[in-house]
């Protein structure tokens, strides 16, 4: 039988744990598990600086579109589809609803419509009168709808006299007879806005009180609406000829050719079942809109490129100002009334 082997010295000493390597023992086990928790968190970290990082590129290229977009079509896209939108919804409720809250939207169109187009030609130099222009201008919006057609062109009458009796009576003021200012400019000035802006307007209101004529006045508007997208959408994406380069240089041959598409689709459907009339009604009133629409859009910009502004004002984010959303709707206004009068006349 062998005998018991006693342990070696360096045995002993091997399997030994000193009271050192004891204390040690939860300082290494707090040691692995800092060395952990700080891994984990810089983990974290570096994942959050990922995303930090991909949604910043994505910022950043959001941007160049929009950037792209704005210099090829002249606006911020969706600043202008927002208050687009905005408008829209304001304009359909209240047509739709209550024909008198449409006298009220329109009024309130008018007034700002006025005011902006008069104070970029004061600072052009025509010096004429604002408040008064408004207060006439808001007072056709009314008339139009009592007293139709005939009440619109008293109440323009009445408002030219009353804008031009006031610009002459301002002359009496010596400052008013100040080197440069040009009393027969500034009628003529004063005459031109009570006429471009609540005068074509106004037959917008005039039509909407006639029975039915609701229907008309949204018809004609969302082929105006296709219209303008339609050469925006074709302008974008095919643009390469320009219509009138040195009137308009965003506008060009493709776009207008998507606004007749736009408009000729948009008028078909909407005779047929909106307001009720046979299809090539709707084909009348979309390619003689999109004539209407087109040389408003061009008198606009004349009117902008004659005063040396890129916009009328900054009222309304990515569409510049009333004017510039309102320059194709006047003139055609004045196109579906007609063709509305001889329609359901």
């Amino acid at each position: 039988m062998a005998e018991p082997v006693e342990p070696t010295a360096d045995a002993v000493a091997d399997d030994t744990v000193s009271v050192d390597d004891v204390d040690a023992a939860p300082a290494r086990s707090g040691f692995f598990r800092r060395r952990r928790t700080g891994t984990a968190r810089e983990e974290v970290e570096a994942a959050f600086h990922d995303i930090e990082s991909k949604v910043h590129d994505l910022e950043v290229k959001a941007r160049e579109m929009d950037a792209r977009i704005e210099a090829r079509a002249g606006r911020n896209l969706p600043k202008a589809i927002f208050f687009g939108l905005v408008l829209g919804f304001a304009l359909l409720f209240s047509l739709i609803v209550v024909k008198e809250v449409f006298m009220l939207f329109a009024a309130a169109l008018v007034a700002f419509t006025v005011y902006e187009l008069a104070s970029a030609l004061r600072f052009a130099g025509r010096d004429i009168p604002r408040i008064p222009l408004v207060v006439a201008a808001v007072a056709m919006v009314p008339a139009a709808f009592y007293g139709g057609a005939a009440g619109l062109w008293w109440a323009f009458v009445a408002g030219v006299v009353v804008i031009s009796l006031w610009r002459t009576v301002e002359t009496v003021r010596p400052a008013m007879r100040a080197e440069g200012v040009s009393l027969p400019t500034d009628l003529a000035a004063g005459v031109f806005v009570l006429a471009y802006v609540p005068l074509l307007a106004g037959f917008a209101v005039v039509m909407s009180a006639q029975p039915g004529g609701e229907w008309w006045v949204l018809a004609y508007l969302i082929i105006v609406i296709a219209i303008d997208t339609g050469a925006y959408a074709a302008g974008v994406l095919f643009g390469k000829h320009p219509m009138a380069p040195k009137i308009s240089p965003k506008k060009t041959w493709e776009g207008f050719a998507g606004s007749v598409v736009a408009a000729t689709v948009a008028g078909v459907l909407l005779a047929i079942f909106m307001i009720g009339t046979t299809w090539w009604v709707g084909l009348i009133l979309a390619v003689a809109l999109v004539g209407a629409a087109t040389l408003g859009d061009l008198t606009e910009s004349l009117i902008k490129r004659d005063l040396g502004i890129k916009d009328i004002s900054t009222w309304l984010p990515g569409h510049g100002g009333f004017l510039d959303r309102l320059d194709s709707m006047l003139p055609s206004t004045v196109v579906a009334y007609l063709i509305f009068s001889i329609v359901a006349g």
